[in-house]
């Protein structure tokens, strides 16, 4: 089968609006987590009073203004992160080729806010006043359809929802399909947008959020320490081009990375809770090492799932011990939520992002707020400052509600 590499990236999220700054932001250790602007949490009795916000994100300059107000915000992201990428790819196609070049975009809730909005358009101001784009602004594959049409992807083209691996899973199904020869090219990531009232009152009833830190937002999301007590709930996109390796040198393009392997699996025991022994999160991380041919000794860094809860970053840790035994101790962890806040079924796609450039550059960002070591948490993440690594294998978990578990590996690219 053929490789698969890294063309282009796009990103726009709470600590950039662009890869290049995102990537900055995440080694001087630069937190996007502040108090929520988009609405006021003590009007709905909120404890949680923070969140990973995208600012001063203007649509208009990616689309017009009639359109901009016939998309919901997550296509809006989606389209700004897929151009990035595609700029950067520098993937021009004619019509012949348009067909080879698909577009996967994973969300987990897809147009929420225009769910809400609409339902009380029609609860205050009657049928007359719901928009007839409220299904094409809220449906899981408006994003992927809106990306399409602009950039002319004529290839396979949907979404995936599973949850906060939605992404991760859009990326290892592009992967497939470019692999195995069914399109020459890939447009993958996700997109969310979620800090609405809704959204964070649920994920708040469901007490995964953290609400400890609301005077000090940057410190709020503490992966792996002892006294996490939640995530921090945040917004954004993120989008890679994968190529066949053989079409990518053809055309002269500049190669980031290569894609090695992509594993998946499911828990199968609660629809929000991890399975206690990690089996989910173990057999995804396996999957990947086998699919890409490698031994454990090979991972030189793995970017964690990371959530900041007690549950996840516990599962998670024993899962990492049963992959990789008496070595897990000496492969550096970090997880970037502690900064970015998680984005959800985005995060992933951001998350593969900042895997390549680990690669690229040999350096990985930090665990910030990693203040008080936690016994059932005892690998070494990363603490404060970035590390520079050995050369290897670089490996990108993403776990979500439904007991989802997916994992991508990647590795420099050698021609």
């Amino acid at each position: 089968m053929a490789k698969v590499v890294v063309t282009g990236m796009g990103t726009v999220n709470p600590i950039g609006s662009s890869v290049k700054e995102s990537w900055s932001s995440l080694m001087e250790g630069k937190s996007g987590i502040d108090r929520i602007s988009a609405f006021d949490p003590k009007e709905y009795q909120l404890k949680t009073e923070i969140a990973g916000e995208v600012t001063e994100f203007d649509p208009e300059r990616w689309m017009d203004r009639k359109e901009a107000r016939r998309m919901d915000r997550f296509s809006q992201l989606a389209l700004a992160a897929a151009v990035e990428a595609m700029g950067q790819a520098d993937l021009a196609l004619s019509d012949d080729q348009r067909y080879g070049v698909g577009c996967i975009v994973g969300s987990g809730v897809g147009g929420i806010s225009t769910i809400v909005e609409q339902s009380f358009n029609l609860r205050d101001k009657g049928i007359r006043r719901v928009s007839p784009f409220t299904v094409p602004m809220l449906m899981p594959n408006a994003a992927s359809g809106v990306v399409s049409m602009h950039l002319g992807l004529w290839g396979p083209t949907f979404s995936t929802a599973s949850a906060c691996a939605s992404s991760t899973d859009a990326i290892g199904v592009a992967f497939e399909a470019v692999r195995k020869g069914r399109v020459k090219a890939m447009l993958a990531g996700g997109s969310e947008a979620v800090i609405i009232p809704i959204c964070v009152a649920s994920f708040e009833q469901a007490q995964a959020l953290t609400s400890s830190h609301n005077h000090e937002p940057q410190k709020a999301s503490r992966p792996f320490d002892r006294d996490r007590d939640g995530f921090v709930l945040s917004e954004g996109a993120a989008m890679l081009v994968l190529e066949d390796e053989a079409h990518a040198r053809a055309r002269g393009a500049n190669i980031l990375g290569e894609i090695a392997g992509y594993g998946a699996a499911a828990d199968a025991y609660h629809i929000t809770a991890p399975e206690p022994s990690g089996r989910g999160a173990t057999e995804a991380m396996r999957a990947a090492l086998k699919d890409a041919e490698v031994g454990i000794s090979e991972v030189a860094y793995i970017n964690a799932h990371g959530t900041s809860t007690q549950l996840n970053d516990k599962v998670e840790t024993l899962a990492i011990h049963k992959v990789f035994g008496e070595v897990a101790r000496s492969i550096p962890v970090s997880s970037t939520k502690s900064t970015t806040g998680h984005l959800a079924g985005a995060a992933g796609a951001l998350e593969a992002i900042i895997s390549i450039k680990v690669i690229q550059t040999g350096w990985a960002p930090p665990t910030m707020n990693y203040d008080n070591p936690d016994p059932e948490c005892d690998l070494d993440y990363i603490p404060g400052t970035p590390r520079e690594l050995r050369p290897g294998l670089v490996i990108s978990n993403s776990f979500g509600f439904g007991g989802h578990s997916s994992c991508l590996a990647f590795r420099r690219y050698n021609n």
